[in-house]
């Protein structure tokens, strides 16, 4: 467990005991009427659910990925996955309370991320898939130094695993940053 003094966050690995917490999370930044709160919704875009606890469980039980909890004051806030893919690693299932969206907090959790891939296994870039039509989070992304690649991978239509698309143009997009 490692506390950064100045946000007053607490960053740890995800434990088989945060599943349903973590679930309620990502789906609370997503999808439904409470992602409203937050500025991340998928909710115009997509219904139906993010993750499931099977998704949840097979990231913290993965050895080459690892669920990063943030916590503060004692209550879990955010949370985003790192994995292990040779010389670069992948940043997903990123999600923050959509009551705390919008404070900079998501600015500093990406920073912490980027800095213990780098870290733990010195990798020099950092990948992630963004929905294509998000442009204002692909906007946010570029902000913190992420590029687009052009790169599209299809969305898993017919996967309700992944949600139901209420449109259909959806498609990943890969966006990339150095980490040197």
């Amino acid at each position: 467990m490692e506390t950064t003094a100045a946000t007053g966050l607490t960053y740890r690995e995800a434990t088989d005991a945060d599943v349903d917490t973590l679930v309620a999370l990502i789906e609370s930044a997503y999808r439904g009427d409470s992602s409203r709160a937050g500025w991340t919704t998928e909710a115009d875009i997509l219904e139906g659910q993010r993750t499931d606890p099977e998704g949840v469980l097979a990231v913290i039980e993965s050895p080459d990925s690892r669920l990063l909890t943030v916590e503060q004051a004692g209550q879990l806030v955010a949370c985003c996955q790192l994995e292990h893919r040779g010389d670069h690693a992948y940043f997903g299932m990123f999600a923050v309370s959509p009551a705390l969206q919008g404070a900079g907090l998501g600015k500093v959790i990406i920073t912490e991320a980027e800095r213990q891939a780098r870290e733990t296994w010195g990798v020099t870039e950092m990948h992630m898939t963004v929905i294509s039509v998000r442009n204002d989070l692909i906007a946010w992304y570029e902000r913190r130094g992420y590029r687009r690649t052009g790169r599209m991978t299809p969305f898993p239509y017919g996967d309700e695993r992944f949600g139901i698309p209420q449109r259909t143009d959806l498609q990943f997009e890969l966006l990339v940053k150095p980490l040197v």
